[in-house]
């Protein structure tokens, strides 16, 4: 606990790749990304599609809620040879008020603790540069009825820098699919915007990340919008629900772990409560669609077994429609915080701990694409597969 220093070096030699050359992507796969909401812990998602990018393949389709929407925006809406340079530009924006502060070999946890509970304090009395800034006078003292009213505050700033960073006429163009959830206020309903079925600009991005009662919501065609963590802090089950044709292959990544030791003190209850909340069913998402591909894949053996004149039965005709898509493998990339990140974690945005996430993002998805079970799989075939390889009980199904 002695050494606080970046993980990088330590983290790269604690997972020593077991093989040299991973398996690159085939033609016939369709990479996915799938990325979280988390706040500051999304600089793990940058480092996570550093590794993705350089060792196996740029996705096709980037989905995200809040955090990972902006990240999958940033993704989405520059070309391949500028992406990892959007998201690093970005992450030292909001980075940049706490810079890295000069600790060492002696820094002990309780310390680094201390000065990352400094840090969170720092940015809910000054903000975010780039990101959000505090309203003046507060919400308190807004007129009633204003979106300045009922929330803390103010998001401009992140318009400002989705603007300058984000080309959203090249996401429109549809070379690489861009799909992010946000919650109706109104009606409570979660709703995805998709460049595939509609044209997306800066407030689709907004509304994804507009987390109440800190941010405001965001209108769009007459409609009011929060934070898609709301509902569900991960769009895996609207990726896993759109029609494929090809094997598909999904990286997941998470920014809070569902799994966790029982809390010792109230902060920790706190941090563990988050945890929970905020990990949104990613279990049960896989949990579901491999029980769907299973009922959809014995449906169509029964069906074949039928005598032709039993084909024409309308619950046969109805089972015949259930969607039995071809195989999908679902790599799960899961943020497994530090012994002095505490429930803060998630607005710390210092450039120390941004470093620290994206250098163990950059690790866990180099680790993955080296390790035997994944390059060993079997490929192509049918049902869901789900790898969880820097776990420290890792298994795939």
């Amino acid at each position: 606990m002695s050494d606080m220093k970046k993980p990088t070096a330590p983290a790269l030699r604690r997972r020593t790749p077991q093989s040299s050359q991973p398996a690159l992507a085939q033609d016939d796969e369709e990479a996915i990304l799938v990325l979280q909401g988390g706040g500051a812990l999304g600089a793990y998602q940058a480092g996570v599609f550093e590794s993705l990018a350089k060792v196996y393949c740029e996705p096709s389709w980037v989905a995200g809620i809040s955090i990972g929407a902006i990240n999958a925006a940033l993704i989405a809406g520059n070309p391949a040879g500028h992406r990892v340079a959007r998201l690093r530009e970005f992450w030292e924006l909001v980075s940049s008020a706490l810079p890295t502060p000069l600790i060492g070999a002696s820094t002990t946890a309780t310390a680094r603790e201390a000065l990352n509970e400094s840090h969170a304090s720092q940015v809910m009395l000054f903000g975010v540069p780039g990101f959000f800034k505090p309203r003046f006078p507060p919400a308190p003292f807004q007129p009633a009825g204003t979106l300045e009213a009922i929330s803390y505050y103010d998001t401009s700033p992140l318009a400002e820098t989705l603007e300058r960073l984000v080309d959203f006429k090249r996401i429109n163009a549809g070379a690489m699919r861009l799909s992010v959830g946000a919650v109706n206020v109104r009606t409570g309903n979660f709703e995805y915007f998709d460049s595939a079925k509609q044209t997306l600009d800066v407030r689709h991005i907004m509304a994804s990340g507009a987390l109440p009662p800190g941010f405001p919501p965001v209108e769009i065609d007459g409609e009011h919008y929060w934070d898609g963590g709301l509902v569900s802090n991960t769009p895996l089950q609207y990726v896993l629900d759109q029609p494929g044709h090809r094997h598909r292959v999904v990286f997941q990544v998470d920014l809070f772990a569902a799994r966790g030791a029982l809390p010792t003190t109230l902060g920790e209850v706190t941090e563990r409560e988050k945890d929970i909340r905020f990990s949104s069913r990613t279990r049960l998402n896989t949990t579901h669609e491999m029980d769907r591909q299973r009922i959809a894949q014995a449906a169509q053996r029964l069906i074949a077994k039928l005598p032709p004149a039993l084909r024409d039965d309308p619950d046969v005709r109805a089972l015949s429609h259930v969607r039995c898509d071809r195989a999908v493998d679902v790599v799960h990339l899961i943020y497994r915080s530090k012994h002095y990140e505490s429930q803060s974690k998630d607005y710390e945005f210092s450039r120390l701990s941004m470093q620290e996430h994206w250098d163990a993002g950059r690790a866990d998805m180099a680790h993955t694409l080296h390790e035997p079970r994944w390059l060993q799989r079997e490929r192509n075939a049918h049902g869901v597969h789900v790898f969880d390889l820097t776990s420290d009980s890792p298994f795939s199904t």
